[in-house]
């Protein structure tokens, strides 16, 4: 997880809002006029959060099975680089194995760590949805005042 920062600096001017770190990997959003829409950069969040979530319940589910390894799912340096770039924010997904020891089965999931991943997870994705209903709801109220 990642640490808190005590610097209370301003930060650098920037043409994106910086998502705070919430103890995971932060996403950059550009404004509405940036390089794609904020709604494209959610739902690309939201996949590549769906993707995880399927594959933590895998590792989970397979806890007992013998010489099974687990695996993770790595978006959001891809994700960043396209905001970044400008470019519309597809994910490119990446199932990663993890390095925790193997037990004597041959198995290296490690329940304790899937099930805090699983709620951090979960909790990342509520942030999305509402990140997206709040969009939708700014888009509404533009809308309405035309």
């Amino acid at each position: 997880m990642g640490t808190l920062s005590t610097d209370r600096s301003p930060p650098p001017p920037t043409d994106r809002r910086t998502a705070p770190d919430l103890g995971g990997p932060a996403l950059s959003v550009p404004a509405l006029t940036g390089g794609g829409s904020v709604l494209a950069v959610l739902s690309s969040a939201l996949d590549g959060l769906s993707l995880r979530q399927q594959v933590i319940a895998d590792n989970i589910a397979n806890v007992d099975t013998p010489d099974f390894r687990a695996t993770g799912v790595e978006f959001e340096s891809s994700l960043r680089e396209a905001i970044a770039d400008g470019d519309d924010p597809q994910i490119a997904a990446q199932l990663v194995p993890t390095v925790t020891p193997v037990g004597a089965n041959g198995n290296n999931v490690d329940l304790r760590k899937e099930t805090m991943a699983a709620t951090q997870t979960q909790f990342q994705y509520q942030l999305m949805t509402r990140a997206v209903t709040d969009q939708y709801s700014l888009v509404k109220t533009v809308a309405g005042s035309m």
